[in-house]
């Protein structure tokens, strides 16, 4: 187990790499701390919840909406927690937003901490402090930015993780090594996700390097008015695809990206766009998608990252490297169209 002590812009985080669940004793305090979780998780593993004040909601992104998050709170207050309660998010990507979102309305601010159980959650949705639900067909639409108190991570449910699973988290690696690390992304090229998987050490390390790298982002600009931006790459178009379609995160980013690689042949001078589509490929994620544009491209219009008439869009220079570029819409919308009719 590693703990490293992260600062952000007004609280600390402490991140407890490659530990376990039990632990959380000698973290908070057992009476005053409320599990929220799915019934997935709560299934495959109810010995971890004996002990615990438990809240359990349905499982899939479909109940990350205020519904949801109006039920917790009713439990909340029939279980009187007060100012003092921490809650413990313990899931993937839904439960860690829901978890942090609901700590920062509930009496105006609790303590949160977070278990990611997904590849995806570990190295992606618990890290920087972004909590929201969704509204209709816009994804996070409403939510806060708040650092929780604490991340553990306890590796064990990564062996029940689904296949489909460990593609969606190697979508978000896979970014973070085309945004930032080269390196990380040529060790990509000549792994595999099976490779991962059968070597403790090296998912491991993966984890660590991938949660080191993205933090360390989020401390320059925690509240994303510059090079946090970068992390969005893909996402412009994958999170309209992934509402509009009900894909996955990862297998909707990656086609986000793909289609993203090739803007970028065309207005950075992008080369390696052959390279990117390759690797997501081969980590089992799909790079093309037949979507229906006139439904596509309102949810474009509406995508946080807009301003006035142009949409800040993430492109890469190279590997490793990427910018955030202003594009008119209207120009956006005859490129996309362009590419995937292409395809």
């Amino acid at each position: 187990m590693r703990h490293i002590r992260y600062k952000f812009s007004n609280a600390y985080s402490d991140y407890y790499l490659a530990g376990g669940l039990s632990m959380l004793k000698d973290i908070v305090d057992l009476k005053r701390t409320v599990f929220i979780t799915d019934e997935n998780i709560y299934n495959l593993y109810p010995q971890k919840f004996k002990q615990w004040n438990t809240i359990v909601i349905k499982s899939g992104e479909q109940y990350k909406i205020q519904g949801t998050v109006d039920g917790i709170i009713a439990q909340l207050i029939e279980k009187e927690a007060d100012r003092k309660t921490t809650l413990v998010g313990v899931g993937g990507g839904v439960i860690t937003d829901i978890t942090g979102f609901v700590a920062s309305v509930f009496m105006r601010g609790i303590r949160f901490g977070l278990v990611p159980t997904t590849l995806l959650a570990m190295v992606d949705a618990s890290i920087g402090g972004k909590n929201g639900i969704d509204v209709g067909d816009y994804k996070n639409l409403i939510g806060i930015i708040r650092q929780p108190t604490f991340i553990l991570h306890d590796l064990i449910f990564l062996n029940t993780l689904p296949q489909p699973e460990w593609e969606n988290g190697f979508a978000e690696i896979i970014k973070h090594g085309a945004i930032k690390d080269a390196t990380l992304f040529k060790q990509l090229e000549v792994n595999s996700v099976h490779s991962y998987k059968t070597r403790k050490k090296s998912v491991c390390e993966l984890i660590e390097r991938n949660v080191i790298l993205k933090t360390k982002l989020v401390q320059r600009d925690e509240f994303e008015t510059g090079e946090r931006k970068l992390l969005n790459f893909g996402h412009t178009l994958g999170h309209a695809l992934e509402k509009l379609y009900t894909l996955s995160h990862g297998h909707a980013i990656s086609v986000g990206m793909s289609v993203a690689g090739l803007i970028s042949e065309q207005l950075t001078g992008f080369k390696s766009s052959d390279r990117l589509i390759a690797v997501l490929e081969k980590y089992g994620l799909p790079t093309r998608f037949t979507f229906d544009n006139k439904k596509v491209l309102p949810l474009i219009k509406m995508d946080k990252k807009k301003t006035g008439n142009s949409i800040q869009y993430v492109l890469l220079d190279k590997i490793g490297q990427a910018i955030v570029h202003d594009i008119p819409i209207i120009q956006l919308e005859k490129w996309i169209e362009s590419i995937v009719s292409a395809r």
